[in-house]
């Protein structure tokens, strides 16, 4: 196994020509740098990455011209010409794994033994979409006594990409390979926090062979670059990845020019626990899907519903795993939980353990800061917790997690169902009828009985309520990113009203 201290050394090798040159822009196949720049900075130990050039609006404009002007050749492409492209693509990500899963680690604090498999989902996430591209406009035949109907389906047009900072790798992947495979053209403004991978994407993509303007980099904040992507008159869609309210801004902005948006936002996702569960199963998937990736994923299940009759010795061994939780550097193998993102996200989760003491809720374990350099906070526990506390409403989005006794079925129903969001859901019962009841009254778009998040890419992805709009995976994907047209062929001289004879 590899070391921390080869990790280190070989992202110094990674990170040199970053530091020499800055992070630039990718706009038709250049480099783009620009007037203004900022910093990226490790949450690690708040060390300088690398300076970003700042795009703004006029970034944006050249980017979304460049789209544009790309467009009608990338849309006439054959599929399967696509679909070989694409799969260069995943080959070069592959070729570069650890290149990628080592930038990843240092720009967000993710631990290394979940980075260091992100380019190979990356990597699927474009092998799985490449497949589909040669069939991706065939439609349907819809037969009726007088008229033949064909469908078929066209790339809407060029595209704004904006993703988050907690797995931007994957998540860029996962919103930019359905997109080119529709025959889109994109322009992706990645999370200020996190841009290192982005830019190492954009270069794979032109070094693999995507024309000059298939897909454009522009690096900047939401209220520049990303206000004037979602205001382009060019762009025809919004692929979002982040924040509930940054999404209504996102759909008020797109709102004047009509703009089609698809939305995965946030969630406070229950996972109800059953006094007939198999209750090892259910400790492990409660703690791995609230404190892996450092709690900084919109599927974590941050809200623990636990029968009241297993409560108390569930909370036990709870508080035990939480406590042996190894958190450390991020590019350590042994670490599971590492930094968080920056020190702006630190003070809201730390500002959230406030928040549940405050409450009245029992903090059991973790919600203290642990060094004194970089943003490393212990996982979090909090018992004795009400339905209608903050810390059990409210997003934290870090190794955060409140628990909340149930009586009975109708009772943990209503408390899942009780809050904004509708993501995700994870029930834990060895009675078949009871979770069928339970699942199909959960308000959330996934959920998952008797197992932990397990994706599967041709299934739907996405949430309702605050949680989302909109589904990703398979050919639903391809829904978002491609309009469908009808095309009626009378089949003979059906009856036709005459007028004005």
């Amino acid at each position: 196994m590899t070391d921390l201290a080869t990790h280190l050394a070989r992202l110094e090798g990674h990170l040199a020509r970053f530091r020499a040159g800055g992070i630039l822009n990718l706009i038709g196949g250049q480099d783009v740098a620009g007037e203004t720049w900022f910093e990226t900075r490790s949450p690690v130990d708040d060390s300088l990455i690398a300076t970003v050039a700042l795009g703004d609006a006029a970034t944006v404009d050249q980017a979304a011209q460049a789209a544009k002007a790309a467009f009608p050749a990338w849309a006439a492409m054959p599929g399967a010409e696509r679909k070989a492209l694409l799969h260069r693509v995943a080959d070069m990500i592959e070729a570069r794994a650890e290149e990628i899963a080592l930038c990843e680690c240092w720009d967000t604090g993710q631990a290394w033994r979940f980075m260091s498999k992100a380019a190979l989902r990356g990597a699927e996430n474009f092998r799985f979409f490449a497949d589909l591209a040669p069939g991706a406009r065939d439609g349907q035949s819809l037969p009726s006594p007088d008229h033949l109907n064909i469908t078929s389906r066209h790339p809407i047009g060029p595209v704004g990409v904006i993703t988050p900072w907690n797995t931007p790798f994957m998540l860029s992947t996962w919103k930019i390979a359905p997109a080119l495979a529709a025959g889109c053209t994109v322009v992706h403004k990645p999370a200020e926090f996190s841009p290192l991978t982005a830019r190492l994407l954009a270069e794979i993509c032109h070094e693999a062979g995507l024309p000059p303007g298939v897909l454009n980099l522009v690096n900047g904040m939401g209220e520049g670059a990303g206000k004037a992507l979602t205001e382009h008159p060019d762009i025809k869609a919004i692929a979002f990845v982040g924040e509930s309210r940054t999404g209504s801004a996102i759909m008020k902005q797109g709102a004047d020019t009509l703009k089609r948006v698809h939305f995965e936002l946030g969630g406070k996702n229950p996972v109800v626990v059953f006094e007939d569960a198999d209750l090892e199963r259910a400790l492990d998937a409660v703690i791995f899907m609230i404190y892996s990736l450092n709690g900084e994923r919109c599927t974590s299940s941050s809200r623990l519903l636990v029968q009241e009759s297993i409560a108390d010795a569930f909370h036990a061994r709870l508080v035990e795993r939480a406590n042996r939780i190894r958190v450390g550097h991020p590019l350590d193998p042994a670490t599971e939980v590492g930094p968080l993102i920056h020190r702006t996200h630190f003070d809201k989760v730390a500002g959230y353990v406030a928040i549940g003491q405050a409450g009245g809720a029992t903090l059991a374990a973790g919600g203290e800061r642990l060094g004194d350099k970089g943003w490393f906070m212990r996982p979090t526990l909090f018992t004795d917790a009400r339905p209608d506390m903050r810390i059990a409403q409210e997003e934290v989005f870090g190794p955060f997690l409140t628990s909340l006794r149930f009586r009975d079925e109708a009772e943990a129903l209503s408390i899942a169902n009780g809050v904004a969001y509708g993501l995700t859901g994870y029930v834990w019962t060895n009675d078949l009828t009871r979770a069928l009841r339970f699942s199909d009254g959960l308000e959330a778009g996934m959920i998952w009985v008797n197992s932990e998040n397990v994706r599967h890419l041709p299934t739907p992805f996405g949430g309702v309520k605050a949680s989302g709009i909109g589904r990703d995976g398979g050919d639903w994907s391809f829904d978002f990113y491609m309009e469908t047209k009808n095309t009626a062929f009378a089949l003979g001289r059906h009856k036709m009203q005459r007028l004005g004879l």
